[in-house]
């Protein structure tokens, strides 16, 4: 198949869900009661056959739903229009991006005239706050229609990379946790894409190349180059003064938005990649409340990143934060991209990251063999191969149990003399169970070896002091946490370790400049309005129902604030 059939067989496939049940779910018929109260929220308005709504990217679009005629949704590729969706009487348009605002992923075009009701976004938001019955219907069918683009990669990207090249790991992550549909084309499978790298002019050197929109051509881009082009943030006003503005997406960052919002905050998150943290790439998390059958970490933060855009949220992507001017009121952070943000209190949830290997050359292998998340695109790279897993928490303990399903042996590598003291007890268990995984305690690697992706770990026996060398391609680091605080210069008070102290873990001397007759709230640092939540505060319990109760619990704090 050459490059032009590539696209062509992607362009013109159309999206069918996979049940009756499904198809109801991303397409349900609105009764005459639902189309009434909306109609109550919008304007109706004759449409002409032919007649295009909106184009794919446009910037500002409506909810539409039909009451008269039909609507076609398609979405714009490198070659011509994909057919999405149709939507008849009853129907209505729209998936997540009417939440967060973003670009229009498909133009709506009538094919059949008649009548429709055309809602703004604003008051779809906050038509889904008060409408209980109308809120999950919509809810539900934007998040499966997103579901379904993704599962079919019928979007406005397409990726060209190689499986073995670091930034096509790196870009293929950013769309995924991002939750933006992607057709990825692989160079060493496709042996005829040449033809098609030769139409936007482009060389394997270039690789990864992004089509962005069907317009434009990114060679290689920084994942903020990618979140501009695709709109993520077009819809925030970056000069708006904020009542919360919330550093970091995990998951004490996104509890903090879905309670800041929903109770009435105007808040804004800022995260550096994409929403999730550390936790999006476990695998599997058995014991979280409530989901007794387990849940992945990307789930989960897909989940809750939707939730708090439900309540009005907003979510800057790629955008970290590389300074806090805290002597000021309101408060100012400074951003990658030059931008500055204010707002009256602060919630600091930008978590910690795992600890590299201390090997020479690790950063020459990193996303070439060494990875420091397990999830499907990981495991897809190494399936049917020996892989290690270093670490002795519940995170290295998921990893493993999830690997061994499709990798032919997981060796479990540790300093310790067991996992017992590290590692909750139905892992250890699980792993002790598994004929596939090899747990080596005392262990740790001292080599790393290999030409254009890693190919042999050195690894050493702390007891014996012999080192063994293993035909290993993949290594899966997940050992002890540095938080993510370096950018905070000396404005807050860190512990020896750099993690953010806050409440009574503060000291007199810490606190000489604390201008409040009351203490420090619990959560709260040595900067009146400024908290801190989650894996970044110093004392905090490394586990995720700790983050989401930390960063629900901030914002109890954040209202007495702003009340002073």
């Amino acid at each position: 198949m050459d490059g032009q059939r590539i696209i062509r067989a992607m362009a013109t496939r159309e999206i069918h869900m996979s049940s009756a049940a499904r198809e109801e779910q991303a397409f349900p018929r609105l009764n005459a009661a639902q189309l009434e109260r909306l109609a109550s929220r919008g304007r109706r308005r004759r449409v002409q056959s032919g007649e295009v709504l909106w184009e794919s990217g446009a910037a500002v679009v409506p909810f539409v739903v039909v009451i008269e005629g039909q609507l076609e949704m398609t979405v714009h590729t490198a070659a011509q229009d994909t057919v999405v969706a149709h939507h008849g009487p009853g129907q209505f348009t729209g998936d997540v991006n009417m939440l967060s605002g973003r670009r229009a992923l498909a133009a709506a075009r009538a094919t059949e005239g008649g009548e429709v009701i055309e809602v703004d976004r604003e008051t779809l938001l906050a038509l889904v706050q008060t409408d209980s019955d109308l809120s999950e219907i919509l809810m539900r069918a934007f998040i499966t229609r997103r579901v379904e683009l993704i599962a079919q990669g019928a979007g406005d990207v397409v990726l060209i990379g190689s499986m073995y090249c670091s930034d096509t790991l790196r870009l293929k992550d950013f769309l995924t946790r991002n939750g933006h549909p992607y057709a990825y084309i692989d160079l060493d499978r496709d042996a005829d894409v040449q033809e098609l790298l030769d139409r936007f002019h482009v060389g394997i050197d270039d690789v990864p190349v992004v089509l962005c929109r069907g317009e434009v051509v990114l060679k290689n881009p920084t994942n903020q180059a990618l979140a501009e082009c695709l709109g993520f943030n077009v819809a925030i006003d970056a000069l708006q003064v904020r009542d919360l503005i919330i550093i970091g997406g995990g998951p004490a960052g996104l509890a903090a938005a879905v309670y800041g919002a929903s109770e009435g905050l105007d808040v804004l998150v800022l995260e550096a990649n994409a929403p999730g943290g550390q936790a999006a790439s476990s695998s599997k998390i058995e014991n979280y409340l409530g989901f007794p059958t387990g849940i992945s970490g990307h789930d989960l933060a897909g989940r809750a990143y939707t939730q708090a855009e439900k309540f009005g949220a907003q979510v800057m992507i790629a955008r970290g934060a590389t300074r806090l001017l805290c002597s000021r009121r309101p408060f100012r952070i400074e951003m990658e991209n030059g931008q500055s943000v204010a707002a009256r209190s602060v919630i600091i949830a930008t978590g910690a990251e795992y600890r590299k290997l201390s090997v020479e050359n690790v950063a020459r292998y990193e996303g070439m063999g060494v990875y420091y998340g397990a999830t499907p695109m990981e495991s897809q790279l190494c399936r049917g191969e020996e892989v290690i897993i270093v670490g002795g928490g519940n995170s290295a303990g998921q990893a493993a149990v999830y690997l061994a399903q499709s990798a032919r042996r997981v060796h479990v590598l540790v300093r310790g003399e067991a996992l017992a003291d590290t590692m909750s007890r139905y892992l250890v268990r699980r792993i002790e169970d598994s004929p596939d995984i090899d747990l080596r305690t005392s262990s740790e690697i001292v080599g790393l070896a290999g030409e254009d992706h890693l190919e042999r770990v050195d690894v050493r026996d702390l007891r014996t002091g012999s080192t063994a060398t293993l035909p290993i391609r993949h290594v899966f680091v997940m050992t002890g946490a540095v938080p993510a605080t370096g950018w905070l210069d000396t404005c807050l008070a860190l512990d020896e370790k750099g993690f953010i102290k806050t409440g009574p873990d503060l000291t007199p001397e810490e606190l000489a400049e604390w201008p409040l007759p009351r203490p420090p709230h619990l959560l709260e640092t040595n900067q009146p309005g400024v908290f801190a939540v989650g894996d970044v505060r110093s004392g905090n319990v490394k586990r995720v129902a700790s983050a989401v109760g930390e960063g629900s619990i901030a914002v109890s704090f954040v209202h007495r604030v702003l009340q002073e």
